[in-house]
């Protein structure tokens, strides 16, 4: 119960989102906010994240263990998808965002409130895996009547965040020691860039209307997300020979709610984007419900944390 009241707080920023939309509608231009953190706060937040460990097996490792549970659930996927939806557009988004947690959103912050600071370097380096997922995989699925490599490679080499990722392995490989003061001012702008990240979180939830929902494909959505790819991760992770730290982090990122980017490569290929955030929304909630027990799972399989 102690480790569950200290992760509920991180959803106070959320609720502030949600209000804020609420409160002044039009008058917040939740795209402002998108600019903001996605160019400059979230390339600060990738760069103190990952010079917060070295480099070692454990950090190579961790984003190939969650790619490893994320791909083998998206063959299945594509499998059962023809089965369960007769409408192409709910089959490409089951395929394309199912499997798109929100590992920078939600999975930065919560690992600091379940397992500290120390956390940071590897959901920082599964975010950076999260981020390849979905500009190759996710994309090809929305666009694949338009999609071409070149464009999946280009939207990728756009990503500031990658580029500062580079920058930042290649100072923590060759041990380049960063001033204390300079340290402090990174630290600053990564906790500002979690704080809007998941005020943006709540704007977008805020816009989700309860009546029209597909509620067939939300659930479905979660009940992959939720159940499926948790416990492909609690396979792979138990066959891994990383510490039961590790394996909790990794674990953790696996169970967290789908991200807002979905949303945003949802409008931007015209494929129901409402749909779309209504099962962000489920998700979400279904994750809040499954949070204390998503905990004890963890602790069950690999000791505490």
């Amino acid at each position: 119960m102690e480790t569950l009241i200290s992760v509920l707080p991180v959803y106070f920023f959320i609720i502030i989102g949600l209000i804020l939309k609420k409160s002044f509608k039009e008058k917040i231009d939740e795209k402002s906010y998108v600019i903001l953190s996605f160019y400059f706060l979230q390339p600060i937040l990738v760069f103190w994240g990952l010079t917060r460990a070295p480099i070692d097996y454990a950090f190579i490792m961790s984003p190939i263990i969650y790619l490893y549970a994320v791909l083998s659930v998206i063959f299945f996927l594509i499998i059962i998808s023809k089965r369960i939806f007769t409408d192409s557009k709910d089959r490409t988004i089951f395929i394309a965002i199912s499997l798109v947690g929100n590992t920078g959103n939600i999975g930065v912050p919560l690992g600091i409130a379940l397992f500290g600071e120390q956390s940071v370097a590897y959901t920082s380096i599964i975010n950076i895996a999260n981020m390849f997922f979905i500009y190759i995989f996710s994309i090809y699925f929305f666009a694949k009547d338009t999609f071409t490599i070149k464009k999946s490679v280009y939207s990728i080499l756009k990503l500031p965040g990658l580029w500062v990722a580079f920058f930042a392995i290649g100072i923590n490989y060759f041990n380049v020691p960063i001033h204390k003061d300079i340290s402090k001012v990174l630290e600053m702008g990564a906790y500002s860039s979690m704080v809007i990240q998941l005020i943006i979180f709540g704007v977008y939830l805020s816009e989700v209307k309860i009546k029209t929902m597909n509620w067939k494909l939300s659930l479905h959505i979660s009940l992959v997300k939720h159940f499926i790819l948790p416990i492909v991760g609690i396979f792979f992770v138990l066959q891994s020979d990383l510490s039961s730290f590790v394996g909790s982090v990794i674990l953790m990122q696996l169970m967290i709610p789908l991200a807002v980017n979905n949303v945003n490569l949802a409008a931007l290929y015209n494929c129901k984007p409402h749909d779309v955030t209504a099962s962000v929304l489920i998700s979400t909630i279904t994750f809040s419900l499954l949070l204390y027990f998503y905990i004890h799972i963890i602790k069950y399989f690999l000791g505490d944390f």
